[in-house]
């Protein structure tokens, strides 16, 4: 399957669990512990943007992946943000490019568009836990984060790496959870592991 039809899907879900964003939900806690939901949508924001000056052959603007450029409307513009990353994705020969990442570096289009995917469609989670939405992402794209994170290297889950620390969940658990223990979330978040 094309990477992009992956990472369709995850944006498409996660534009699902921000639209039920409310302004009282803004200040609520989510499991990337460092960051409100506000804080969250800015950077889901800003990296979209980024993702998205990336695919249309842009430099890596710092302040674009940081989210400086987001205004107020949080939910708005990440909406906005979603439909120009899609489009950018989308474009005539993108996946014969390379992507300036900022923070990471340059990679091929598919190797960077999956980033993309995995994070949209775990942070389409921690929008969904932090508002309290019972929805969940499709387990086939669950599944898919779990095959692409084989080639992962070492170095990808700990203090100062893209993941935390990995989650123990149990053998028979579901694709999403199991997902989400690799990348480092507790399912049952937020209870403690």
């Amino acid at each position: 399957m094309d990477i992009r039809d992956l990472d369709t899907r995850a944006l498409r879900w996660s534009e699902r669990m921000v639209a039920r964003v409310t302004s009282e939900h803004l200040d609520a806690p989510t499991p990337c512990t460092e960051w409100t939901l506000c804080e969250l949508l800015v950077h889901m924001t800003g990296n979209n943007n980024g993702f998205a000056d990336a695919a249309e052959g842009g430099p890596a603007d710092p302040d674009v992946w940081a989210g400086r450029t987001v205004g107020d409307d949080v939910v708005g513009e990440y909406q906005k943000s979603a439909q120009r990353v899609h489009a950018a994705f989308a474009a005539d020969g993108v996946l014969d490019r390379r992507f300036d990442v900022h923070g990471f570096g340059s990679y091929p289009a598919t190797t960077a568009i999956g980033m993309h995917f995995v994070d949209y469609l775990t942070h389409g989670w921690d929008v969904a836990r932090a508002i309290g939405a019972p929805d969940e992402p499709d387990a086939d794209l669950c599944a898919a984060v779990l095959e692409m994170g084989r080639r992962w290297p070492q170095g990808s889950w700990g203090p100062g790496a893209p993941f935390a620390d990995q989650v123990t969940v149990p053998p028979d658990a579901s694709p999403q959870d199991r997902m989400l223990g690799f990348l480092g979330r507790s399912p049952r978040w937020p209870t403690t592991p």
